[in-house]
């Protein structure tokens, strides 16, 4: 009989790029959509990051790299954390991957066991559950919902914990939701995990510098947080780099060990133009990852000031990322014509099928009442969308 691995059917399709294909489909048809669904910067990689590429191409890095990355890019990585972050990592605490996609997987994998406990706050990323599930561990998912501005507290945490917990999953500044955790939220939430022997915590933080609160805070700056913490981070959003796949961990040097062997059985070591690319995003200038996160600012100010106009919808003001996460549960029960309103994707297809923007529903992100917008677009795709939005939403009755 002809099945695929139960593994396999354990795991969820990527609601993202599900409605992210969707859109392109009916784009492919003649019909203008605005595609608000994948969190992709709409930049260009800067010049001077691909000319380190051009170069090393013409100096024939095109051999295999090694598992971990090459020693120069985590070294640049080691430095950037110094200087950025105040923390202190070697280079053999540095795994490079392809993509902080592959970072946090490689994370799970390494220390999740069969039964194991992870928690994840909701509204989270659509990869973190099936990940878990994929390391045979138990996804445990805590509700940080709108009225908390989608942030877990450490009651939330404390009363999470099992013998069987492993692992805390973070995301700050956070997809979906743009939130960011402050320096004492974390503290409050590293004050519950050092009580517990053996719990870890997985930092994403790719988000680190869309932030719009004047400084990022990493979980792993905490006293006694280092030898907890896996900081998980990549070139993908803040260097507009998403399809050179380069991501890293920092963390002890024994996971960085577990990483890399598993790394070097499934994927080996990542692209090695896309390293040396890297590298330079590093080592040069900085100014551009500000230039684009003005300009990441400028449209949060904007779509925010436009969503609140949009009656039904609960606005929150996101403190990083590219992403709105507006509450749209006011519509639930009522119809546009014939089309019952019952869920965040049937409100999600509604606004696809007859407004022309895609976003992504909250069912996806473990909260139901929302749904997702990313405006990582042009400050007139922007306008373009939320008139839609704003004129679909009023026919629903």
């Amino acid at each position: 009989m002809a099945k695929l691995s139960e593994r396999l059917n354990r795991l969820a399709p990527s609601a993202t790029l599900a409605m992210s294909q969707k859109s392109g489909e009916m784009k492919a048809q003649g019909i203008d959509v605005i595609n608000m669904s994948v969190g992709e910067p709409d930049f260009n990689t800067p010049d001077h990051i691909k000319d380190a590429a051009k170069k090393a191409i013409d100096e024939n890095y095109s051999t295999y790299s090694p598992v971990p990355g090459y020693a120069d890019l985590r070294k640049a990585i080691s430095e950037k954390l110094k200087k950025e972050n105040g923390l202190e990592y070697g280079i053999n605490e540095i795994l490079v991957s392809n993509g902080a996609k592959q970072s946090v997987c490689n994370a799970i994998m390494a220390l999740v066991d069969d039964g194991e406990e992870v928690i994840i706050p909701a509204p989270y990323w659509v990869s973190y559950p099936q990940m878990v599930k994929l390391a045979g561990g138990e996804p445990v998912v805590v509700e940080a919902g709108f009225e908390q501005n989608f942030k877990m507290t450490p009651e939330q945490l404390e009363a999470a914990i099992t013998p069987k917990t492993r692992m805390l999953i973070l995301c700050s500044p956070s997809n979906p939701t743009g939130s960011v955790y402050s320096a004492d939220e974390l503290k409050g939430l590293a004050e519950v995990i050092l009580r517990h022997e053996d719990l870890f915590v997985l930092a994403d933080e790719i988000y680190e510098h869309i932030n719009y609160t004047g400084k990022h805070n990493s979980i792993a700056e905490i006293p006694g947080m280092r030898d907890r913490a896996i900081i998980v981070n990549g070139v993908s959003k803040a260097y507009a780099m998403t399809g050179w796949r380069i991501g890293y961990i920092a963390a002890p040097e024994w996971i960085v060990k577990g990483c890399n062997k598993l790394q070097g059985q499934y994927t080996s070591g990542p692209c090695s133009v896309s390293q040396k690319a890297a590298e330079e995003a590093y080592v040069a200038s900085q100014e551009c990852v500000e230039e684009m996160r003005v300009a990441f600012e400028r449209r949060r100010d904007l779509i925010v000031e436009l969503a609140k106009d949009i009656p039904g919808l609960e606005v929150n003001v996101p403190e990083g990322a590219f992403y709105l996460f507006p509450k749209c549960s006011s519509f639930f029960g009522k119809k546009y014509g014939e089309k019952v309103i019952n869920t965040s994707t049937d409100l999600a297809m509604l606004l696809l099928e007859e407004g022309h923007v895609a976003t992504v529903a909250g069912d996806a992100f473990g909260d139901p009442d929302c749904f997702r917008m990313s405006y990582a677009t042009s400050d007139d795709n922007i306008r373009e969308a939320m008139r839609r939005i704003k004129e679909t939403l009023a026919k629903v009755k």
